[in-house]
């Protein structure tokens, strides 16, 4: 986890037309996010569309992204599973990759759990798979207060931080500031990178990264250095691809703003939609507008 900062890109999942997981992709995607300068990659999540993967997949995904990796950056296993045993049976399997951290997901469907039995799900999680955790902190209905987060970190030493998404800076900032030095807590409010970063956030796992891998690296610099001009251009202009691309269908989206990049990234599995003719008119314009494109 020590070696988590800066930018961590949630890198898409390249699906063939069929529906079949297309891993020959998986390198020209690491490849190119890593040539764009980012810090880490994490695979397995919102914008990978984890949720989707069944467990035989998921492996040969983490594999195939660990090999294309080549410890040049860390990776981030992310998790998305309604079951402690199912995570954890996850978590097991990417154990021999020496992943930097597994980034889980609360329980996504309509129960949620009272704070004792989340607070006991993580700790099962921890001593089971002994690898260091990342909070994804995302699930609308089942959205962990910052009171609840500070006591998992506190009592399950295993959770090491938080990737606080959702675009609630008041929450963002409550946890910060009361957050040990040691809880490293991540930005996953798209929009709002340049504010979290200046509040204090070691870094960001976000999907804008993965759609605009360079100039999300040069906003994190420009902050790093303070200069603030710089900072302030690059917030102005990511904001409308964030406008552009956070939508229902948002794996699409972000798969369409690297097509136009150049880089090949299959189709989105289904039931997810296709962007549309005209979602795809605003993401050119705000690739335009970053000259990316």
């Amino acid at each position: 986890m020590s070696k988590l900062k800066g930018v961590i890109a949630p890198f898409t999942t390249a699906f063939k037309q069929d529906g079949s997981i297309d891993l020959n992709l998986v390198k020209p995607q690491v490849d190119w996010l890593i040539n764009n300068g980012v810090h880490g990659l994490a695979a397995g999540g919102s914008t990978g569309e984890g949720h989707v993967l069944n467990r035989d997949e998921y492996v040969s995904l983490m594999e195939k992204t660990s090999e294309a990796i080549d410890n040049r950056v860390p990776l981030v296993a992310g998790i998305i599973a309604n079951s402690t045993a199912e995570v954890i049976a996850r978590g097991k399997s990417v154990k021999p990759l020496n992943v930097a951290a597994l980034q889980i997901t609360p329980p996504s469907y309509l129960f949620r759990p009272d704070d004792d039995a989340m607070v006991k799900h993580f700790q099962e999680i921890h001593e089971a798979c002994q690898i260091p955790i990342l909070i994804y902190n995302v699930v609308p209905w089942c959205y962990l207060s910052p009171d609840l987060l500070l006591r998992i970190m506190d009592e399950v030493p295993g959770v090491l931080g938080v990737k606080q998404s959702a675009g609630d800076m008041k929450l963002f900032a409550d946890l910060i500031r009361r957050a040990k030095p040691e809880n490293m807590i991540f930005s996953a409010v798209d929009a709002l990178l340049y504010s979290s970063y200046q509040l204090g956030a070691p870094g960001s796992i976000a999907a804008i990264l993965t759609a605009a891998p360079g100039p999300s690296v040069k906003l994190w610099e420009a902050v790093i250095k303070e200069d603030w001009l710089t900072a302030r251009d690059l917030h102005e202009r990511l904001m409308p691809l964030w406008d552009a691309i956070g939508l229902d269908n948002m794996p699409s989206l972000c798969k369409y703003a690297q097509n136009l990049q150049g880089l090949e990234t299959g189709f989105a599995r289904r039931p997810t939609s296709p962007a549309t003719d005209k979602q795809k008119e605003v993401v050119k314009s705000a690739l335009i507008n970053l000259n990316l494109i």
